[in-house]
């Protein structure tokens, strides 16, 4: 297992500074490790926007609470610059191929010499929260902890059979892109499905109520305190 910077150059994002094996093939991410020099793991997923200066804050936000935290770039390099954008780069993503990226990264956290932890956790946020159910479903014992804020789109998974983490979700009443109405039978159906602990939290908030950015102007900041807190604890407790 190697790590390799990435040049700052061409189509890439000068956030990549980690490459690693992902099914056969290469993925790139940013990796930030804590003060300490070890701690847990957990991949972060992102947006829509994909591998943006939010997401990049969040993996050094988790380095500076004691984890090792790496955000797959499933973009390759590319960062949406409006909704529109966003939401074609959101399609034309493959489901499949992003899942098993994510299952390079979970690996690659594993084998890391900094990553104390024997499982890692997931956290991920309005496409990435979609993600990160589908990528605890696919990796079983090796993703112990499932943060999903607000999670949307094509990853969001069927069936929740194969998932072993606990699961703590964070969502907005007043999501206009995921009704709470579906969050709460998104709750239940986990519950149901997979007979692991699962608490979600909800927010008198709209969709992306954690992002400090503001593209959808919705960023609510007492909202996104509470939930992060919730986060970093729930992450703390689970993920060792």
């Amino acid at each position: 297992m190697t790590s390799t910077a990435r040049p700052d150059g061409g189509s890439e994002n000068p956030r990549q500074n980690v490459t690693f094996a992902s099914d056969g093939s290469s993925a790139h991410g940013y990796l930030a490790t804590p003060p300490s020099g070890s701690g847990p793991g957990v991949v972060v997923v992102q947006e829509w926007w994909g591998l943006d200066d939010h997401i990049a804050e969040v993996v050094d936000r988790l380095a500076g609470e004691g984890f090792v935290a790496l955000a797959p770039d499933l973009f390759g390099g590319r960062v949406a610059h409006d909704s529109g954008e966003a939401g074609r780069l959101m399609q034309e993503l493959p489901v499949q191929e992003a899942a098993r990226a994510l299952g390079g990264a979970v690996d690659y956290l594993l084998q890391h010499d900094a990553v104390t932890s024997s499982s890692v956790g997931a956290v991920g946020f309005c496409m990435g929260g979609g993600f990160v159910l589908l990528l605890a479903a696919q990796q079983g014992e090796k993703v112990s902890a499932a943060v999903p804020f607000y999670g949307v789109g094509p990853a969001v998974p069927d069936t929740y059979g194969g998932l072993r983490a606990a699961v703590q979700g964070h969502y907005g009443e007043r999501d206009d892109f995921y009704p709470v109405e579906q969050a709460r039978a998104q709750e239940e159906q986990i519950q149901r499905e997979a007979g692991v602990p699962v608490e979600f939290f909800y927010y008198p908030a709209g969709h992306a109520f954690h992002n400090d950015k503001d593209k959808l102007g919705t960023y609510d900041p007492d909202s996104a305190e509470l939930a992060w807190s919730r986060t970093v604890d729930f992450l703390r407790t689970n993920v060792h």
